[in-house]
């Protein structure tokens, strides 16, 4: 048995531990970091890159750089910065049922995605910085999703990396090729905060019948006007009254790296589709993916606490026979 005066030291010891390791954590500087400030600070965060192609993760980049300026080229993003988890985009979303349907690409029930966390090695009380490779929108959409499913299960201490794995090889940063060893991490869902972040049917009803929220469409032109769908959306159109705020009006591209405007860009960008951004809102698509982008624009980077989520989106209410409106598709 230890002696009262080694148990005094080792509990000594955890808490100078402990104390260490916040004098080196990092204070994330918002919703979204930059290339520079994660190069500054890459030991003090856990980074999760989002892909939905996991083999570029170990993959080599490819890169040209042009003869006449010298300007570097992506043709194709490979490789990782060291450190950084991957997680498979087709893992963070599940099917659950409601109201007796089956609903695909829903948010994790809590425990499930406590389990996704742990199994990426992600600890409790540490910034998460999340990352993807960014030269394509779904990709960004990919860690926007992650980003709002740590929100729902009450994770603040987040942020999401701007420009991405495009960004950081674009600027001639180091990367590496191994793959990560499996680690588990001990974080913990913190809150559940369904109510804030996420929008079911009902609320959407709701919406549309007493115009209590605005309701944002992220799809596509032709998907809002009926002329084109996807195979698991049961009808084409757009939610009767929702507003289109386009995928393509989320993002400019900077050398081939997606990355995020003003938020005085973005007010304008809502304001000119007929968007309050400082009003009550609800975003979708067609699964709860596009409609991330929506939401981490207005709840994140223009600060309006009333932004939800509607996460089976239109998949869920066609498959409640829920009504749209539209052009009739072409044949």
């Amino acid at each position: 048995m230890k002696s009262v005066k080694q148990i005094a030291l080792l509990g000594l010891n955890c808490l100078l531990t402990a104390a260490a390791g916040l004098l080196h954590a990092a204070t994330l500087p918002g919703p979204v970091v930059s290339t520079a400030w994660l190069a500054s600070h890459l030991d003090e965060v856990q980074l999760i890159d989002v892909r939905s192609n996991p083999a570029s993760f170990s993959a080599q980049p490819e890169i040209e750089t042009d003869a006449k300026t010298g300007k570097k080229i992506l043709q194709e993003v490979g490789g990782h910065i060291a450190g950084a988890q991957l997680l498979d985009a087709k893992l963070m979303r599940t099917d659950r049922m409601i109201d007796g349907q089956k609903i695909k690409y829903m948010i994790p029930e809590a425990a499930d995605f406590a389990k996704l966390v742990q199994s990426l090695g992600v600890h409790a009380g540490k910034a998460i910085v999340l990352m993807s490779p960014a030269t394509d929108i779904g990709e960004v959409n990919d860690a926007l999703r992650m980003y709002w499913q740590f929100k729902v299960y009450g994770e603040d201490n987040i942020a999401v990396l701007d420009g991405g794995m495009a960004a950081w090889l674009l600027e001639g940063r180091a990367y590496a090729l191994d793959k990560q060893a499996a680690k588990t991490g001990n974080w913990r869902v913190l809150a559940d905060r369904t109510a804030r972040y996420f929008a079911g049917t009902a609320e959407v009803r709701q919406a549309a019948a007493q115009h209590s929220a605005s309701l944002v469409d992220a799809r596509d032109l032709k998907s809002y006007h009926g002329l084109v769908k996807r195979d698991y959306v049961a009808g084409y159109g757009h939610i009767e009254g929702a507003r289109l705020f386009p995928t393509e009006l989320l993002m400019k591209s900077d050398g081939g790296a997606l990355k995020f405007m003003s938020a005085n860009t973005y007010r304008g960008l809502l304001a000119g589709q007929g968007i309050d951004s400082s009003a009550p809102a609800i975003s979708y698509c067609n699964s709860g993916h596009l409609s991330s982008g929506p939401w981490f624009v207005m709840s994140e980077l223009l600060a309006n606490t009333a932004v939800r989520l509607y996460d089976g989106s239109l998949h869920e209410w066609t498959m409640e026979k829920q009504p749209l409106t539209g052009a009739v598709p072409l044949n």
